[in-house]
C-alpha cells in the first residue's frame, strides 16, 4: 500500500515586510555569553544575561506577535547551545524554498538540528548548504533580489552556490567590516521603496546601488550598535522595534509607520534583536 506524506504547508517568504504569517522563534531560557563571538557580546561579557528578564521579555515579544495574528512556533532549546534565541540565522526563507544554514563559528554550529527536526517532523520540506558557511542574518530578500552580507560570516563559496540555485534571483553580494557582524545589524529593507541603513559600514558603490532603489533612513552610531536597523517588519507598514532608538521609531512613525516598542534590552546583550530572533516561515 502507498503511505500518502501530507506536508503541512509549504514555506514562502518574497521579502522582508510582506504581512508575516508564521515564524519560529526559540526561547532563550539557556542565553548566556559562554565565548565573545561578536562586539556586542564583548561589551557586555562581564556583565553577562540575566536570563530571567530575557526570558520575559521574549514571551512579551511571542504574545505581542500572537495578537498581531501571526502563528509563532517555538523551538525547543538545546544546553549545549547558549545562542539559540536567534533563529534568523540557523535558516532562511527564499520564496517557496527554505535553506538550513551553515553556522561559521563552532559555538554555534549544531544549533540547525532542532530546526531540521521539527521539519521532518511537520513534513516540510527544505535545502540544506553544502559549500561554505551562511547565517540567515547575512540574507535579505526583496522580491527578484536577494542581498546576502559578505563579511566572515558567510562566505564567497556559498553565495556562489546560491547564485547557481537561484539563478532566477538577481544576487547581490555587500560586504561590510566583520564587526558589524550580519548585514541585518546594518541594513534592513521595510518596504519597497525605503530601508534602514548605517552608511558607514559600505562602500560608495553599494550605497549607490542601494539609494537607486530606496529612500535610505540612516542610523547613527550609536543606534547601530543598538541594533537600530534590526527591527522586524511585520507587515501592512507595521514595525516592532526597540524603545532604545527613539529617533529611529520618529522617524518611521513620521513616514507612516506604525511602531510597536517592545523592550528586548537583555537579549540584544549577546549581539542580535528582532529579526535576529524571528525565522518566518511565510509571508504574504
Amino acid at each position: 500500500m502507498n503511505q500518502t506524506i501530507v506536508q503541512t504547508f509549504r514555506p514562502d517568504c518574497r521579502s522582508e515586510y510582506a504581512p508575516l504569517k508564521q515564524v519560529i522563534l526559540c526561547p532563550p531560557r539557556f542565553l548566556e555569553i559562554r565565548e565573545v563571538i561578536n562586539r556586542t557580546q564583548r561589551h557586555f561579557a562581564d556583565e553577562n544575561i540575566d536570563r530571567e528578564k530575557a526570558q520575559q521579555q521574549h514571551q512579551h515579544l511571542v504574545d505581542i506577535l500572537g495578537k498581531l495574528g501571526v502563528k509563532v512556533i517555538l523551538l525547543d532549546p538545546d544546553p549545549r547551545f547558549s545562542e539559540q534565541v536567534f533563529t534568523r540565522d540557523i535558516g532562511f526563507t527564499v520564496g517557496p524554498r527554505l535553506y538550513i544554514s551553515r553556522m561559521e563559528k563552532p559555538i554555534r554550529q549544531g544549533e540547525e538540528k532542532r530546526l531540521t527536526g521539527w521539519l521532518q517532523k511537520e513534513n516540510i520540506p527544505f535545502s540544506q548548504i553544502t559549500e561554505g558557511s551562511i547565517e540567515g542574518g547575512d540574507v535579505l530578500i526583496d522580491g527578484d533580489t536577494l542581498y546576502i552580507g559578505d563579511s566572515g560570516r558567510t562566505s564567497q563559496k556559498a553565495i556562489a552556490a546560491l547564485r547557481r540555485d537561484l539563478p532566477h534571483l538577481n544576487v547581490i553580494s555587500l560586504g561590510f567590516p566583520e564587526k558589524y557582524l550580519h548585514l541585518d545589524c546594518l541594513f534592513n529593507p521595510l518596504s519597497s521603496r525605503e530601508a534602514l541603513i548605517y552608511t558607514h559600514a559600505f562602500t560608495d558603490s553599494d550605497l549607490h546601488r542601494l539609494a537607486s532603489r530606496y529612500s535610505l533612513i540612516e542610523v547613527s552610531e550609536e543606534e547601530q550598535f543598538r541594533l537600530g536597523t534590526n527591527v522586524l517588519s511585520v507587515g501592512n507598514r507595521t514595525i516592532i522595534s526597540q524603545p532604545v532608538n527613539p529617533r529611529v521609531n520618529e522617524e518611521l512613525r513620521r513616514r507612516g509607520f506604525t511602531v510597536i516598542e517592545v523592550d528586548l534590552s537583555e537579549i540584544t546583550k549577546s549581539g542580535g534583536a528582532f529579526r535576529c530572533c524571528t525565522l518566518p516561515l511565510r509571508r504574504g
